[in-house]
């Protein structure tokens, strides 16, 4: 009989909270019982513990929370009554409690969710900390738009930063999240760059793949690269920078901006021979690629080689019409030929035709010069076709100075 009542009260002492719990769980405050998990977490003696003993964080950051979200609805309750009241709220405070209510619950969700001693898995605080949480949750992203306005960009991403990485947490996956889907999608691009602004370049690149999915995917993919690009200081640092854009372009290979990139960052690198081999595996690949072209026709312009540039930059022009500057160098590697060695008369004649109707095109499409300043190619083309004397001339010669 006495056997039996001290294995009783073995087995209910082992079943009770351990002393380390206990400890926790008399914190008074979120700061101490914070520090309490801290001195005792090595001496929680199961999951379970440590679950409950973050739950117990969770449920004092959500005290503040709950205390400044209350004193909101009371003056929205106040002015739609017309009461005059002066209701003082902790915003920041609210926020800050906000973040550490989810981080904490976070972590007690990792302990919740692992099986008992029965080996079951019986959540016992996921719900709860979920529905609290996720009601608030928007009050990070008011809050963050409240600073992004005053240009304090280093704490709008303090706010802003949780506010997107709640919609990345398993925990909350089963919340609506299509209904704030454009303004993920917003916000994460601006998160993006701020933190660009801000020189931290692996958030930077973080919120710019998110917004990479959707409305803002190419503003997004401008600050991801640089991003990528702020910090190369070395040669090694652009090697392996030219590494990752050679990893994202073999993810998306018609991506004009990332081959753009890495064809000038080999010419960044003095290395002729990778620049020349990217536009040609592309060509190989897609011989419409209209930077490819584009970049060839260009190459060969600046070596000189004005036939080979018009037969790619032609091709160019096919692909993308509206492109007053690629037109505009064409046009002038059509001069270019005109201006070779034991070129006929008639043949000049006949470059310098076909280089004016280029020329005429880039002003029909790109009047204001936003592309390219097309006016000294063509008054050298009406110069040397017409003469200085004519009309025509001193017409382009008119255009290139306005």
């Amino acid at each position: 009989m006495i056997m039996a009542i001290m294995l009783m009260a073995s087995t209910m002492t082992f079943a009770g909270d351990s002393p380390a719990l206990k400890a926790i769980m008399k914190g008074k405050s979120y700061s101490e019982v914070e520090q309490l998990i801290k001195e005792n977490f090595d001496q929680l003696v199961n999951d379970e513990e440590r679950a409950k003993a973050y739950s117990k964080l969770v449920d004092y950051a959500m005290q503040k929370v709950s205390k400044e979200s209350g004193a909101m609805l009371e003056i929205q309750a106040n002015a739609q009554a017309g009461i005059k009241k002066d209701i003082e709220v902790d915003t920041q405070g609210l926020c800050d409690a906000l973040i550490n209510a989810i981080n904490a619950a976070v972590i007690c969700n990792k302990y919740d969710q692992l099986p008992n001693a029965k080996g079951k898995v019986d959540p016992k605080y996921a719900e709860k900390n979920i529905q609290r949480i996720w009601a608030e949750h928007r009050q990070l992203l008011a809050y963050g738009d409240q600073l992004r306005q005053q240009n304090d960009y280093a704490n709008a991403l303090k706010y802003w930063a949780p506010y997107l990485d709640i919609f990345q947490e398993p925990m909350f996956a089963d919340q609506d999240h299509a209904q704030e889907k454009e303004t993920i999608e917003q916000v994460s691009y601006m998160t993006a760059w701020m933190a660009l602004h801000e020189k931290q370049p692996q958030q930077a690149i973080k919120y710019a793949k998110i917004a990479m999915t959707g409305q803002y995917k190419e503003e997004a993919l401008r600050v991801m690269l640089e991003a990528m690009a702020s910090n190369l200081q070395t040669r090694e640092d652009s090697l392996r920078y030219a590494g990752q854009l050679k990893d994202l372009l073999n993810q998306e290979p018609d991506n004009e901006t990332y081959l753009s990139r890495l064809y000038e960052l080999y010419g960044d690198l003095h290395d002729t021979q990778a620049q020349i081999g990217l536009l040609d595996a592309t060509l190989e690949r897609n011989p419409k690629n209209f930077i490819a072209l584009a970049d060839k026709g260009l190459f060969a312009y600046n070596d000189g080689k004005y036939d080979e540039a018009e037969q790619y930059l032609r091709k160019a022009v096919d692909v993308k019409p509206e492109n007053a500057f690629v037109r505009y160098y064409l046009g002038m590697s059509l001069c270019g030929q005109a201006q070779g060695e034991n070129v006929p008369d008639a043949k000049k004649k006949e470059l310098y035709k076909a280089a004016i109707e280029v020329f005429d095109k880039c002003k029909e499409i790109d009047p204001d010069k936003q592309q390219v300043n097309w006016g000294y190619g063509r008054q050298n083309a009406y110069y040397n076709f017409y003469g200085p004397d004519s009309k025509e001339f001193k017409a382009a010669e008119a255009d290139y100075r306005n």
